[in-house]
């Protein structure tokens, strides 16, 4: 296994949030939904991988953005962490408690303390219930304010996010959606959480009210110190609001970095292919297109997904052992994680696979006798060691031209020994 510890050179650009000690750390996660069979006995007879095996933490006061497709897993993995759905393997360590092994009456305390932002302002609102009750009703339930003191309260949660502190005695069908998503904030507001999982806040919105929505999001954190868990399909904004990024595929996350080195240096196909698809306002400026990199094939069942490697079915670098071990989430820089045998950037892949030392096997993905995996490699959050690349590809090819003058060697003795007999 090749590690480096990165020189003053290498550090990036650190900020004291990125740094401190995670708010939340979740290790392999996951959520797997039964399928019942049709008919009067309606037996399990397979299951939905929706979330297997994701690991990541989010530092306090700090936000790492969650983005990837439709149905790869975001939003139930922001369920998870706000226990909506029960885990079905994994831990979720809040603040030194496994949220995943609490029941829900040891979970009613901690309520308050993460809250979600849901995807849909539409449906999220009660249209039978006020502003008021919609927004007052965290805090009578959890008494966080005098039953007189209620109304107070919530008008200046609605002056905090950007509304008529009058419009209380409103319904939800008097608002517009960007307002509405506004009112759903200061909901999640109301108990002054210290984590807010924010599912596609803005996808339903238009782009004007985006920005709005995203700004008032940016200053909630800046005033209060919450930290978020933002879930989103739009690159554009996740870039704009977290300084970290997680790249999930059918469950997985298959590559986490710091948002320059994941937006600039991509090492994961999908995540090219992902970035690929974004329109370049720059580029268009000056001219020329960006690389369109188009995928083929359909995105493969959650019920039955490919051995190896997930995308591997979809992956123009896909060779035998993608389909024999599953890559890990190897860290490759101080702040970047990928997983996949062949990572490289889109022009500069690696020759060999780079997951050999970790998984302890050979090119074709068969288990070396006596090596066992690396134990660090679902290890959530960053090491100051690392898996260097370039050092990687330096030492395959020190050892392929070794390799090529062994078998030489060989043939001139081999020939000889014909000639010589």
């Amino acid at each position: 296994m090749t590690q480096t510890e990165p020189s003053a050179s290498q550090q990036p650009a650190s900020t004291a949030v990125r740094d401190s000690a995670p708010i939340i750390e979740v290790v392999n996660l996951k959520k797997w939904f039964p399928v019942k069979s049709s008919g009067v006995l309606r037996r399990t007879v397979s299951h939905v991988q929706a979330v297997d095996g994701v690991s990541f933490t989010v530092p306090k006061g700090g936000s790492l953005g969650l983005v990837g497709e439709s149905g790869c897993g975001k939003s139930t993995t922001g369920r998870l962490l706000t226990r909506l759905y029960d885990v079905t393997e994994g831990q979720i360590n809040f603040e030194g408690k496994d949220l995943a092994k609490l029941s829900n009456k040891e979970m009613l305390p901690l309520r308050s303390e993460i809250q979600m932002i849901f995807q849909d302002p539409y449906s999220s609102l009660n249209p039978r219930h006020t502003v008021g009750t919609i927004v007052g009703t965290p805090l009578q339930v959890h008494n966080v304010v005098p039953k007189n003191k209620v109304l107070d309260r919530v008008r200046e949660l609605l002056e905090v996010v950007g509304l008529n502190p009058e419009h209380y005695n409103r319904y939800p069908n008097e608002f517009s959606g960007g307002q509405r998503q506004r009112i759903g904030i200061a909901r999640a507001l109301a108990l002054q959480p210290k984590l807010l999982v924010a599912d596609e806040p803005v996808s339903a919105l238009d782009v004007s009210i985006q920005a709005q929505v995203v700004n008032l999001l940016k200053d909630v954190q800046r005033e209060f110190g919450i930290a978020f868990l933002f879930i989103a399909h739009d690159l554009a904004v996740v870039r704009h609001f977290c300084p970290e990024v997680a790249v999930m595929y059918l469950g997985k996350i298959v590559e986490i970095a710091d948002r320059d080195t994941l937006y600039n240096h991509p090492h994961m196909p999908y995540t090219q292919a992902l970035l690929s698809a974004v329109p370049d306002v720059k580029q268009a400026a000056v001219g020329g297109r960006r690389q369109r990199i188009m995928l083929e094939g359909d995105v493969p069942s959650p019920i039955n997904p490919p051995s190896g490697c997930r995308f591997r079915t979809r992956c123009w670098r896909a060779q035998e052992i993608c389909a024999n071990q599953e890559p890990p989430l190897l860290q490759i820089g101080p702040r970047h994680k990928v997983a996949c045998h062949f990572a490289g950037e889109i022009d500069d892949p690696s020759p060999v696979p780079v997951t050999l030392d970790v998984l302890g096997c050979d090119e074709r993905g068969n288990r070396l006798p006596g090596r066992e995996p690396h134990p660090e490699l679902s290890a959530p959050g960053f090491l100051p060691t690392y898996n260097d690349l370039e050092t990687h590809r330096r030492r395959s090819a020190a050892i392929d031209v070794s390799m090529a003058g062994t078998s030489t060697t060989a043939v001139r003795h081999t020939e000889g020994g014909k000639s010589g007999k």
